[in-house]
């Protein structure tokens, strides 16, 4: 249920600010930055040329986010609903961004996962109007020509895929375009990131994936992807067009990327240009975030832990990456740290001088062979003992009844992370995971669960460990802040601010993470504990540093209310256009 109608907060606000356009007419209601629908004040409706084109009831935004939720309620089908609410982004953007922040628990599995990867899969056969900036592999040596037609000139953010690993879906190649857009939708909804500033692109090469390559649907290019230099050029130039175009500072998210390449891309650019990945940062920092809150109810520090992940790719290598340094934060050498940490892959479990190939960035995780078999995750689980396994390989559900058992025997309090998304490839569900273990899990998942009431009449709700709790906070401080480049002490830095916000209340409810009810609110708290950081290691451009950052941070953040329209009119003294006695 769509509830909370916030009818006693905006009444009349359109009136605290006047906006000036030039536009007048049918192009103000055409276009989503302007158009308020039947909004428009009577004397806006005169002066600007709208009266008589509109019915002549004039309503509040309130009454026009009753009507959209109304709407949206008779709606069954998520990807219905997914259309129905992205529609209404194309025709008025301060209603839509009002409405999913008022309900951003019910909206945010809509215009993002687990829904958002079904709009994926689906692009070609919904698509109604393009949204972003489309380059292909066959404009290389022109990108700067093709952000030169995109309207908006004052860009802070851009959000990039390839379209080759997108969620646990894989290559769906220009349909990937719906990850970007869905991410802006947060970064504005999340963080109050001005939608004007925010830039979502496709970088086509092709696609490998056989069924889009014959559907006569599909919007891409009809070609298998190019692997070859031309990709890394093409990549270089539009790094080098953005900034050139909008400056240095300008924030470039990678996303959904193949493997291989998130990573050599995050090492090649990360202290040359204002970027992250957030699959390999977003996650690590969201996943440690989650195992601060499970250290704070077991009384057992994250050095004390043994660790197994399920699957070794890009989300996996982050988070161990980033718990290892936490734990060098404690003093413990890294060596030592990374000897915590296995990875079972496709193959088995990673060690040394397995037969199959490993990358230079698991070798770090590669131990010795244990002295037993490993050839199931189910043995690896029952030979390495595990305080914690994480899931990340999106292949569904792996987190057999046999492991999540072994591990509530193993453990007084296991920790069980399924975060793969979207929901049909977790791991394994809340309820499994909490019934499996008599309620005794600290359980996160990567799309969300309903609460889970066990025999005993307890009830337990799952902490969505969603990278949104991350991304829009980094983004918001390192935009506002003015920063060159982010390190990933940010993330670490993210992580603990995003943990100390958990309530006793909520940990006590079975939740690792803040109700996403308070999005804006965490979001808002991390780029003040980030802003602290940068400041504190000389990372932020922006001077003199603000001495109340939040109310820093309040002042730049984009509103939903609406704005007058109407010039400034106002009157001279009769005395100064009086003629002179003759």
């Amino acid at each position: 249920m769509l509830s909370r109608l916030k009818l006693n907060v905006r009444p009349c606000a359109y009136f605290s600010r006047c906006m000036h356009t030039v536009e007048k007419g049918r192009p103000l209601m055409l276009s989503p930055r302007t158009n308020k629908g039947m909004a428009f004040t009577l004397e806006e409706r005169q002066i600007l040329g709208l009266h008589g084109l509109l019915p002549p009831k004039i309503e509040t935004q309130d009454v026009q986010a009753m009507r959209f939720k109304k709407n949206l309620e008779r709606i069954r089908s998520p990807l219905t609903k997914y259309i129905y609410v992205m529609g209404i982004q194309e025709r008025n953007e301060k209603l839509f961004y009002r409405v999913l922040l008022d309900n951003i628990e019910e909206l945010m599995p809509i215009v993002y996962t687990p829904t958002v990867g079904l709009a994926c899969s689906q692009y070609g056969h919904i698509f109604r109007r393009p949204k972003g900036v489309f380059i292909s592999i066959l404009d290389k040596g022109h990108v700067r020509s093709i952000l030169d037609n995109w309207p908006e000139t004052n860009i802070k953010a851009v959000v990039v895929t390839d379209g080759e690993r997108i969620l646990g879906l894989g290559d769906l190649g220009v349909y990937g375009m719906g990850i970007p857009v869905g991410k802006l939708c947060l970064y504005t909804t999340c963080a109050g990131i001005d939608p004007r500033g925010c830039l979502p692109v496709c970088i086509d090469v092709g696609t490998d994936n056989e069924t889009l390559l014959k559907d006569p649907f599909y919007l891409g290019l009809y070609q298998k992807r190019d692997h070859s230099h031309n990709y890394d050029e093409l990549i270089d130039e539009f790094m080098e067009a953005i900034v050139n175009k909008y400056g240095r500072s300008t924030l470039i998210q990678f996303e959904d990327f193949g493997n291989h390449n998130a990573f050599r891309f995050l090492k090649k650019y990360k202290d040359k240009y204002c970027t992250f990945n957030d699959d390999i940062q977003g996650t690590a920092s969201v996943a440690l975030a989650g195992l601060f809150s499970a250290q704070r109810v077991i009384q057992k520090p994250i050095t004390e832990h043994r660790y197994l992940f399920l699957g070794a790719g890009e989300a996996a290598l982050g988070i161990a990456d980033l718990i290892v340094m936490s734990m060098k934060g404690t003093g413990m050498p890294e060596e030592e740290a990374q000897k915590k940490i296995w990875m079972f892959d496709k193959f088995g479990l990673i060690c040394e001088g397995r037969s199959e190939a490993i990358e230079g960035n698991q070798e770090a995780y590669a131990h010795p062979a244990p002295d037993k078999s490993t050839k199931t995750f189910l043995d690896a689980v029952n030979v390495l003992q595990p305080t914690t396994i994480i899931g990340v390989a999106g292949a569904g559900r792996l987190f057999t009844k046999e492991v999540i058992s072994v591990m509530g025997r193993i453990n007084e309090r296991p920790i069980i992370f399924a975060l793969s998304n979207p929901t049909t490839q977790a791991e394994c569900t809340a309820e499994e995971a909490y019934t499996l273990t008599e309620g005794r899990c600290l359980f996160a998942c990567g799309s969300p669960f309903d609460p889970v009431t066990l025999p005993d009449g307890r009830v337990l709700k799952s902490g969505q460990g969603n990278n949104a709790y991350i991304f829009p906070g980094v983004a918001l401080a390192v935009i506002v802040f003015g920063v060159r480049k982010i390190s990933d002490q940010v993330f670490l830095e993210a992580a603990k601010a995003l943990a100390d916000q958990v309530t006793n209340e909520e940990l006590a409810e079975g939740l690792l993470y803040p109700n996403l009810s308070n999005i804006r609110e965490v979001s808002i708290n991390t780029a003040v504990k980030i802003a602290e950081f940068l400041y504190a290691n000389g990372l932020a451009l922006e001077y003199p540093e603000p001495k109340d950052k939040r109310k820093f941070l309040l002042s730049k953040m984009w509103k939903t209310n609406y704005e007058s329209f109407v010039p400034d009119i106002y009157d001279w003294p009769e005395s100064a256009t009086r003629l002179p006695s003759l």
